[in-house]
């Protein structure tokens, strides 16, 4: 595929490594590394210098390509190689637990091993370096639908409230949640972003801040707990967010703060939309109290993005990377395929 030079991953030219932007050092530094070894891999989900669901999934595309690859130069058995294959996917999936394009990706990529065994080596690398771009190509495509269904959801003038990053950065083209806006702004559209900065990590100040702002969006940005006082007085139409996972029921699991936006909403009468790809819907999930929190480090509380820490050393610290939006408060979940009303049942 023809990669441009914005896309959060993809594969090197010589496609022996996976270039990747460090999302931790935006908005300051804009740095791609590059990824060879399977823990590194793991690590740069793990750091979050990869992000983003659908993003995840791309990259697990790519990363079980190599994997493949590299197996495939040591082994001579293909059973041996589907277990290692097998091992490597296993370990990769528990470095975002909560994120469903992950083990999404994986279980894709090891059914296009398994579907080619019987044939060459060489054959079923290939198959499944086409599947890693059909992934990452089929996002794209995806990304663009999910924006032109959200814009027939806002006018032109309105402004609307944001949370995380769920644009291009987190995905690979245009994005979820901030797919509309940038589309929109293509298209001459006049649209106003609120930007919660989204604490611990400010993906929402470090990264939506710097897409919608080279995409030409107005923007505004606010501490989380402005967002209360923006809805107050009445200068948002809509709040646009991402998901991690959403169960058939549409419980949705997003970036830690989602579901406090979503009760402010609610009582603000302001609609509150969820975008993702129908590869996020988890169907085997019936609803938010099966979903598995991740909870990350106290330090991304009390140091990160900080010259100092901003508390002392021994507090205790809670830190879950999500929480479970009810899907009584969505008023809306926007796919590739369409926009879902409530009473959702994703099968």
């Amino acid at each position: 595929m023809k990669y441009e030079v914005n896309d959060p991953v993809r594969l090197t030219d010589d496609g022996k490594a996976i270039l990747a932007i460090d999302q931790t050092l935006l908005p300051n530094h804009v740095a791609y590394i590059r990824l060879e070894k399977p823990q590194e891999m793991f690590d740069a989900i793990k750091t979050m210098q990869v992000r983003g669901a659908p993003c995840i999934g791309i990259f697990a595309g790519y990363a079980m390509f190599l994997q493949a690859k590299s197996l495939a130069s040591i082994h001579t058995d293909k059973e041996h190689f589907y277990q290692d294959l097998h091992k490597f996917a296993k370990f990769l999936s528990t470095a975002r637990p909560t994120v469903m394009n992950l083990p999404w990706a994986l279980k894709r990529m090891e059914r296009t091993a398994a579907n080619n065994m019987r044939r060459s080596f060489d054959t079923i690398v290939e198959a499944m370096r086409r599947e890693a771009v059909e992934i990452h190509e089929q996002n794209i495509r995806t990304c663009y639908a999910i924006a032109n269904f959200g814009l027939t959801l806002i006018n032109d003038g309105d402004s609307v409230m944001t949370y995380c990053n769920a644009g291009a950065l987190a995905t690979s083209r245009y994005g979820t949640g901030l797919g509309p806006l940038i589309l929109g702004a293509q298209k001459g559209m006049d649209l106003h972003a609120y930007i919660c900065e989204t604490r611990p990590m400010l993906q929402g100040a470090r990264l939506s801040a710097y897409e919608l702002g080279n995409a030409g969006v107005k923007s505004t940005l606010i501490c989380d707990n402005m967002a209360a006082v923006v809805m107050q007085q009445g200068w948002v139409k809509a709040c646009f967010v991402g998901a991690d996972r959403v169960a058939k029921n549409g419980d949705t699991a997003n970036k830690i703060g989602t579901l406090g936006l979503a009760v402010l909403a609610k009582h603000y009468k302001i609609p509150f939309y969820v975008f993702c790809p129908s590869s996020t819907i988890d169907i085997s999930c019936d609803d938010g109290s099966k979903i598995v929190m991740e909870v990350r480090d106290s330090d991304e509380i009390k140091r990160e993005y900080f010259k100092s820490p901003v508390a002392p050393d021994a507090v205790d610290c809670f830190n879950p990377a999500s929480d479970i939006t009810d899907a009584r408060l969505i008023s809306a979940i926007i796919t590739e395929d369409g926009i879902n009303y409530p009473p959702y049942d994703f099968n």
